[in-house]
């Protein structure tokens, strides 16, 4: 997003106006912050690991392009939630995949009991190349939403109530 395009967000959903500049040196004095954020060490361990991504269109030099924002919650041994990163990549996909658990590793992860997952092909095999000790599930909700497949559009409220 340009600093306009901010500016407009912002205006629009707040009713703030604010100047290109002075986005431009909020972003300058965040930004720091995020790369530090992004970079961080990160637990030896995490009992639970929630890899997902969500797909999004945005406007890339006048036209429109698919990306994908890939995110990794982490439990950690307290039970406590972490977001242990977000990363964008024009589509999701394995390879991509891989680099993040490399990154996770990187920084300082040496192991993952359960790692929760979407059914992407190569996506098991990414996990098991940085984690090979890893449990891989298919998520919860990717399995309800697979299953709901199967059933009636007319019959799928009744069979959520169960």
């Amino acid at each position: 997003m340009s600093t306009r395009d901010i500016e407009s967000q912002i205006q629009d959903l707040y009713g703030i106006d604010v100047s290109p500049t002075m986005v431009s040196k909020v972003t300058d004095k965040i930004m720091p912050l995020v790369k530090e954020w992004q970079s961080r060490p990160l637990n030896r361990v995490y009992p639970i690991v929630y890899l997902d991504a969500i797909h999004f269109k945005v406007r890339d030099e006048n036209r429109i392009v698919n990306k994908a924002a890939y995110s990794v919650l982490g439990i950690n041994i307290d039970g406590q939630k972490e977001i242990l990163g977000i990363w964008i990549g024009e589509n999701e996909s394995a390879s991509f995949w891989l680099g993040v658990c490399t990154d996770l590793k990187n920084r300082g992860a040496e192991d993952i009991l359960i790692a929760c997952k979407d059914g992407l092909s190569g996506f098991s095999k990414a996990i098991s190349s940085a984690f090979p000790k890893t449990e891989i599930q298919l998520c919860v909700i990717h399995q309800i939403r697979n299953s709901m497949k199967y059933v009636s559009y007319k019959e799928q409220k009744e069979v959520m109530k169960n």
